[in-house]
């Protein structure tokens, strides 16, 4: 591992992951990137675009001797205390589609601690960026809300097993918005644009998906946790799952939890 800063690391691999993604684009249709030809390392169906993505974030990081946990190539284990975790295209479906709204999100691993996060808006090429300890500019802090009631929220969508607390939430926020990129959802909670981020029971959330708000969290002074209070924690198993949360405050995710109980 050279004496690279994180952050620099974590700017060569979104340089490699988006140059990957305009270039599928603009070379293919919707109907070659959309094809789904295997299973990620999370269990789930991997589309051409993925995996184009993916192989490209793979080829990136060759040169450092380091640990890879991606969503598509699941647990590479080169033996080192140091880790990248990797979600190469988050919100594929928008991509997809045409809809602006997906990332490409990535964080060092030290041990078990992550320690810098960047997250690059594909489409827009904007990066978010924080290394834990460093100084971070006005952007980052949150709204300070406390309460469910007239909060703003962003939401996975419902499914018939979580549709009770999903519509217990909405019922007391005063704006929903389903953005379908969790990994945008959740900084823009530690930007002070919205008030939380919630699965609302589905257990869709693996760690690549919420690793990336734990270091803006720290530095906005958020938190992130899971509706039914499990710790979110680095794991190599990316069939481990979480119904995630990024709140403004520990007081509104204590709110957002206790719909739980309420419900049973």
């Amino acid at each position: 591992m050279s004496a690279t800063s994180p952050l620099e690391l974590l700017k060569t691999v979104a340089d490699a992951a988006s140059s990957a993604f305009a270039e599928a684009r603009a070379h293919h249709d919707h109907a070659f990137l959309a094809e789904e030809i295997g299973i990620g390392g999370d269990g789930t169906p991997t589309s051409r675009l993925d995996e184009i993505v993916d192989q490209a974030v793979a080829r990136a990081l060759d040169p450092f001797d380091a640990n890879i946990l991606s969503e598509e190539a699941g647990w590479v284990d080169r033996g080192s205390a140091l880790t990248f975790v990797v979600d190469p295209v988050d919100g594929t479906a928008n991509a997809l589609a045409g809809v602006p709204l997906c990332t490409f999100s990535a964080a060092v691993v030290i041990d078990a601690t992550p320690i810098a996060a960047l997250t690059r808006w594909l489409d827009v090429g904007r990066d978010y960026t924080v290394v834990r300890g460093e100084p971070v500019d006005a952007s980052w802090r949150t709204t300070g809300r406390t309460t469910l009631d007239g909060a703003a929220i962003s939401l996975l969508r419902p499914q018939r097993a979580n549709r009770e607390t999903w519509w217990a939430i909405t019922e007391r926020a005063a704006r929903i918005r389903i953005l379908s990129c969790s990994t945008l959802e959740g900084l823009l909670v530690c930007q002070g644009a919205t008030d939380a981020f919630v699965d609302a029971g589905g257990d869709v959330h693996r760690y690549v998906d919420l690793v990336a708000s734990q270091v803006y969290a720290e530095a906005a002074g958020a938190v992130v946790g899971d509706l039914h209070g499990r710790s979110v924690e680095f794991d190599v198993d990316l069939t481990r799952r979480w119904s995630g949360i990024v709140a403004a405050t520990p007081e509104l995710l204590a709110e957002i939890q206790a719909v739980v109980p309420l419900l049973v």
